[in-house]
């Protein structure tokens, strides 16, 4: 089959899955599927080459990443029941000072609490970003919006454990150690930088105006749920985040000797990173265990994996379209066509992504989905490849709008007009990925 035979199926594939997802509301996990057998089948796999390809794509990836999904899941939800999160909030508000809030918000969700997955980070913290903004003058509410998508969103597809990011990375076979400090140093300045940015926006452009940017009444705020008998239990808030910090700590440390090549000798098995998150989790089930009934605990770790499931069926399922793209001999194909274009590879893995998040409406799938198309020649572009996860996050993150169901929480949450949702979770998003972007291309000129 020639060349544009290949990469003209390769279109009609991802339009088609496209397609299926956005207009015909089609479950996410069936338009993969439709999109990769089309693939097989039109270039020549035939009906064993295509199944064989789908099922080894998908095994292949749950290899990589499915524990590792999994633990940094359940580490989330267990941080959640434990009222982690909010505690850890309110003591950096209280040492920071209200003036720094939204840059408090920001730089710490995209830092901290990347494992706890981003709607129920926002359901958590959009109250409180509420009642602070509303004591920060006119466009306090308006600030505290953007940075709740500023660290929300920047977290969940840079910082690991955000399951973007480690979906991501498994697709691109990242090691999870170099994903760690790489996006740890896009994340943070792209965070600080899109709320330094938005905040100038915010006075002289996008002229917020509370009557028409937000709603009249305020959205109901949960209600914290009190345990009988038990009000007072309550662990030391550094010992409560440990799972976090432990597992990160090991990750990180695994990363390092990697790079400088030293031995840890035994504890080399604790900085593997599904062996450190494997310890995240389980630390987390410790201590949960010693402030929450047993059934509560073991109720947070039944939502995680709840939670996991459709993350994991999506995420192999992309590992399938990559598998049946490789089988296909698409990826020569593919390789030369970015190796021939005029624009660098790092913005043409962007444009992917963000021409995907467009149509697609989800940081998620568009992630999973660009890397799953780019894997088969990640290797091929000249690049490390890293970078080109950090380059398709960063175009996930472009342009969010209607078709977003964090969109729609968002606005319900905040207590926001469509209008006023435009003005924060769409500016600063689309900031967060147009900022992040050249700090991968410096990452990219530096290697």
């Amino acid at each position: 089959m020639s060349q544009a035979w290949l990469l003209a199926h390769t279109g009609i594939a991802i339009t088609g899955i496209v397609v299926l997802i956005t207009w015909l509301r089609t479950p996410p996990i069936f338009g993969l599927l439709i999109g990769a057998t089309y693939l097989g089948l039109a270039t020549g796999l035939g009906v064993g080459g295509t199944t064989e390809a789908l099922a080894t794509g998908f095994g292949d990836v749950m290899a990589e990443i499915g524990l590792l999904i999994t633990f940094g899941v359940v580490i989330g939800s267990l941080l959640t029941a434990t009222n982690t999160l909010t505690r850890v909030m309110e003591r950096l508000l209280g040492f920071f000072g209200e003036k720094r809030v939204p840059m408090v918000f920001a730089v710490s969700l995209s830092t901290l609490f990347t494992s706890i997955y981003s709607d129920v980070v926002l359901v958590l913290t959009a109250p409180l970003a509420r009642r602070l903004g509303t004591r920060m003058g006119s466009r306090g509410v308006a600030l505290m919006g953007g940075a709740l998508t500023a660290g929300i969103e920047v977290g969940l597809v840079f910082v690991v454990p955000g399951v973007a990011a480690l979906a991501v990375a498994g697709l691109l076979g990242v090691p999870l150690g170099e994903m760690f400090l790489f996006g740890l140093a896009v994340g943070v300045p792209t965070a600080v930088l899109t709320m330094l940015v938005f905040a100038v926006l915010l006075r002289r452009v996008l002229r917020w105006n509370p009557a028409a940017d937000e709603l009249a009444t305020t959205p109901d705020e949960p209600t914290t749920v009190e345990h009988p008998g038990e009000p007072a239990r309550r662990l030391p808030l550094l010992l409560s985040v440990s799972p976090v910090l432990v597992t990160l700590a090991l990750i990180a440390l695994g990363a390092l000797a990697n790079a400088f090549d030293f031995g840890l000798g035994p504890v080399a098995l604790l900085s593997d990173p599904v062996i450190a998150m494997a310890v995240g989790a389980g630390l987390a089930h410790l201590l949960a265990q010693r402030v929450l009934p047993r059934q509560e605990v073991n109720a947070a770790v039944g939502k995680a994996l709840a939670m996991a499931g459709p993350i994991l069926v999506l995420s192999g399922l992309s590992g399938s379209v990559a598998e049946v793209i490789g089988k296909s001999g698409l990826r020569d194909v593919l390789a030369e066509s970015f190796g021939a274009g005029f624009l660098p590879p790092l913005l043409l893995v962007w444009l992917v992504a963000a021409v995907l998040h467009i149509a697609m409406g989800s940081i998620s799938i568009s992630a999973i989905t660009a890397a799953g198309i780019l894997a088969p020649i990640a290797g091929s572009l000249g690049v490390p490849v890293v970078l080109i996860a950090l380059a398709a996050c960063s175009g996930a993150l472009f342009l969010p709008h209607v078709s977003s169901n964090f969109f729609w929480m968002f606005q319900s949450l905040l207590g926001l007009s469509t209008r006023g949702t435009f003005k924060t979770h769409t500016v600063a998003m689309t900031l967060a990925s147009v900022l992040s972007l050249p700090i991968v291309l410096l990452l990219g000129l530096a290697f």
